[in-house]
């Protein structure tokens, strides 16, 4: 998505700022995360978490705290601007809204799992019985590979559904794969889909500064995650070779030092090579290597 040019909101009279209406899981464990990002990204949250909606008045957001399996739907309709929910609960919507920005968080990966030796790939599905929390995400994976089946919607614990005779296979989230283990399955073929938190809005929607305000404050917060910033002393001789490992988003900043012949070195760097780079910073010979958290950036 390309981000339109803000004009600040602060440029026109409060009453002239339409409300943005975003949706945010009320539950489940898409529930805090999203909560939390928000907050870093500098918008109000709720402080009681019976609150269905919470006003930001500063920022001229309105929080609707719903089920994480509505919110495509009520975004589809155009009822609400944008919202926080699972690629996969977007899926299963069939809902008219689109992915803005991947958030980072709430990993799934979705798989479909039946009895040892009852199935040697994805292909012989086609005329069993697939049961499922989610059928419009197995609907969709059957019907791109042109297989036809009994999909049958389950709320819950489908891991028992073979074993009671309901269904052939089933089509679950998988983690480490020990729930699908002690119901006697084994996973089969390559996972349906990898699901993640997005911020999704209604398809084809008109971009405007309110929603380019949220999305930079959002990929903010997702860079600061990420990375850190790094600083250190070296030789001036040797900074071809320092910044080599440390050449940042777009580049290091250098500046002079007192003592002469050397400089001092300000990078971002990503938060899970750090370690590393400052050990190899230091065998090169750079000295005083700080590390210090990004707490929020506009990029």
């Amino acid at each position: 998505m390309t981000v339109p040019s803000l004009v600040p909101l602060s440029r026109f009279p409060k009453e002239h700022v339409r409300m943005l209406r975003i949706a945010v899981p009320n539950k489940g464990t898409l529930s805090r995360p999203a909560t939390e990002m928000l907050r870093e990204a500098g918008y109000r949250q709720r402080g009681d978490d019976r609150d269905l909606v919470c006003r930001d008045e500063g920022n001229a957001v309105e929080f609707f705290y719903l089920r994480p399996r509505d919110i495509a739907t009520y975004v589809g309709s155009g009822d609400l601007d944008l919202g926080i929910t699972g690629r996969d609960l977007l899926v299963d919507a069939g809902s008219p809204a689109e992915e803005v920005l991947d958030l980072d968080f709430g990993g799934a990966t979705f798989r479909y799992a039946a009895r040892p030796e009852t199935l040697s790939s994805v292909d012989d599905i086609g005329g069993r019985r697939v049961a499922t929390a989610y059928p419009g995400v197995v609907e969709r994976h059957l019907a791109e590979r042109g297989l036809k089946a009994d999909v049958i919607r389950l709320d819950g614990a489908v891991e028992n559904a073979v074993r009671l005779g309901v269904a052939d296979v089933v089509a679950d989230v998988v983690s480490t794969g020990a729930t699908l283990r002690q119901a006697g399955l084994v996973t089969v073929g390559e996972p349906i889909l990898e699901s993640s938190a997005l911020l999704v809005r209604r398809t084809g929607a008109p971009a405007n500064g309110q929603v380019g305000q949220l999305v930079r404050r959002l990929q903010g917060v997702l860079v600061a995650r990420r990375y850190v910033m790094l600083a250190y002393d070296v030789r001036a001789d040797l900074l071809d070779r320092a910044t080599a490992l440390t050449p940042g988003i777009e580049s290091p900043t250098i500046s002079p030092l007192h003592r002469e012949g050397w400089v001092a070195v300000q990078a971002m760097v990503l938060r899970g090579d750090v370690h590393n780079i400052m050990d190899e910073l230091y065998d090169l010979g750079a000295r005083a290597i700080l590390v210090t958290d990004i707490h929020a950036c506009r990029l």
